[in-house]
């Protein structure tokens, strides 16, 4: 994969999410999910979701409203959760079409990722915008997460874990890496705040809160995520 990103040539679909209804979280159907669209969408703070049968069909564009957002400073570790990291090891980028994979098995509930979404995101993987933390135990690929980077954004896609706590040591990874240089400006954007994830610090913003976060977010340097050396606090 390339570093810096390979800007890939524009959409020619119109995305705007100016009109999106307050607490209406699907602003918009259709286009397609090149990676100049793709990016494009994640510029205005939109991501894409099938809205068929298991994400197949029109491809829908959302921005929640509340929207889930762990800012700098914000991830909770608890002791638990500490005292298992040294029993895992986490790499990056080294197994993109496996966490991928792992996320779109079809034995999970609320599968959405098909074929189509993940050829699209291992082109921009390609391009050098998508990225995976892995996460594995005696050599086997046992969780991970997957998102994009665009500056100060890291905007989480999907995780999963095969053993406890494996996605939540994915996350881990990604906030020392992604948090390390310690601009204010960057979130790690986790679309819908769940419980399990306002138990590790995910907070809710409004859209408009999140839209002027990452007007000033995108503005931060792109991270090279796999060449960075983890802070040791989250």
């Amino acid at each position: 994969m390339a570093f810096p990103p390979v800007e890939p040539p524009p959409t020619g679909w119109l995305l705007d999410a100016a009109d999106a209804v307050e607490g209406d979280d699907l602003v918009a159907a259709g286009a397609d999910l090149d990676p100049g669209t793709l990016l494009a969408a994640y510029r205005l703070g939109l991501f894409p979701m099938g809205l068929g049968r298991d994400g197949a069909g029109t491809v829908g564009w959302w921005s929640p409203d509340p929207r889930g957002v762990i800012p700098p400073g914000a991830l909770r570790v608890r002791s638990s959760l500490r005292k298992v990291l040294p029993r895992f090891e986490v790499t990056v980028d080294t197994a993109f079409a496996d966490v991928v994979a792992g996320c779109a098995d079809p034995s999970r509930e609320g599968r959405w990722i098909t074929d189509e979404f993940a050829a699209a995101y291992e082109e921009l993987h390609r391009l050098g915008w998508a990225h995976s933390i892995e996460v594995w135990q005696d050599d086997a690929l046992v969780g991970g997460l997957y998102g994009v980077s665009v500056g100060g954004l890291f905007a989480g896609e999907s995780m999963f874990h095969r053993v406890r706590d494996a996605s939540k040591v994915a996350l881990v990874g990604l906030a020392a890496r992604f948090f390390a240089d310690g601009d204010p400006r960057r979130i790690v954007d986790v679309q819908w705040a769940t419980d399990h994830l306002r138990r590790m610090g995910a907070q809710e913003w409004s859209r408009e809160d999140y839209r002027r976060a990452l007007e000033r977010a995108l503005e931060a340097p792109q991270v090279d995520l796999a060449t960075v050396v983890p802070t040791t606090t989250v």
